[in-house]
């Protein structure tokens, strides 16, 4: 069984796709299908459904992937403890909130880029329902949560500190001029909330399905800055962590609503597949974080 072999299959996996598996690993397309072949002819199994010009993994390949990734990763373990250890090389993929990317993170990707040119980084906005699936079968390398907690048995959670929340609306909202706002006068506001800041979203709508608030009036936002735009615009009202709107309370362009629930926190968590091991380039990053983090949230 090669290990060439195995990376092709783990690209083809991840992209579901022979076309981008070829041109991620700069092969013919024919050389792709007929790694793959092999492959399935030395197991004795068809690992990709062919569907017209799409696939899909089929229960064998589903289970080939973790075997994949430990063959691999022991390759590559053996590659640098036994060779002396290159210097990080490749590239990185990392899910993050946008929260987090835009007003937290940007010292760690320049320190990242100064020290380590060479290496791509492919930063994507979160995803909660599929974070595991996809740090399991390698899609990502690693990634960040803005949570209460995150409980998986096959991955390692470490937390970093913790970010506010905060409830606003456009200084018009007649709730601004309330000393105190009780969750169930937010029946009948309309909810704008972020699908790219992930967790914490599942707070709130907890919070309010506590006290029977229904849901019906949201609209989800692939965008922070455009959710933001139209909250300002009186369209109605969000939550999002406070440093993501301090400046437009500080200028009055949003106003923070004096909410019953006080003052909500969620951990800001580094989250990577547990057993797998951790390469140089993963290891370089997660150590900027680790030192960054301590002057953001000590």
């Amino acid at each position: 069984m090669e290990i060439r072999h195995l990376r092709t299959f783990l690209t083809v996996a991840k992209l579901l796709s022979f076309n981008k598996a070829a041109e991620r690993l700069h092969y013919a397309q024919s050389s792709i299908s007929a790694q793959i072949q092999a492959l399935e002819e030395e197991l004795g199994v068809q690992l990709f459904d062919r569907l017209g010009r799409r696939i899909l993994l089929t229960d064998a390949g589903e289970r080939l992937i973790p075997y994949a990734e430990k063959i691999i990763d022991l390759a590559d373990e053996t590659r640098v403890e036994i060779g002396g250890g290159p210097a990080p090389e490749g590239s990185l993929t990392i899910r993050l909130p946008e929260s987090l990317g835009v007003h937290r993170l940007p010292s760690v990707v320049y320190e990242f880029s100064v020290r380590f040119p060479s290496i791509r980084l492919n930063l994507i906005n979160c995803a909660h329902e599929s974070l595991q699936k996809e740090l399991r079968n390698g899609a990502i390398d690693l990634a960040f949560l803005l949570a209460e907690s995150f409980h998986a048995a096959d991955v390692e959670v470490q937390a970093l500190g913790a970010e506010s929340l905060v409830l606003v609306a456009a200084p018009s909202n007649p709730l601004t001029r309330k000393k105190l706002v009780r969750t169930r006068d937010l029946a009948g506001e309309t909810l704008l909330l972020s699908k790219v800041d992930c967790s914490y979203r599942r707070l709130f709508e907890r919070i309010l399905a506590q006290e029977g608030i229904p849901l019906e009036a949201t609209r989800s936002f692939h965008s922070v800055a455009f959710l933001k735009q139209c909250v300002m615009a009186g369209s109605g009202i969000t939550i999002l962590p406070e440093v993501a709107v301090s400046e437009e309370i500080e200028t009055s362009k949003l106003a923070r609503l004096r909410w019953e629930e006080g003052e909500l926190e969620v951990s800001v968590l580094m989250i990577w597949s547990k057993g797998r091991w951790v390469s140089p380039t993963l290891n370089a990053f997660m150590e900027i974080v680790r030192s960054v983090s301590k002057g953001i949230w000590a």
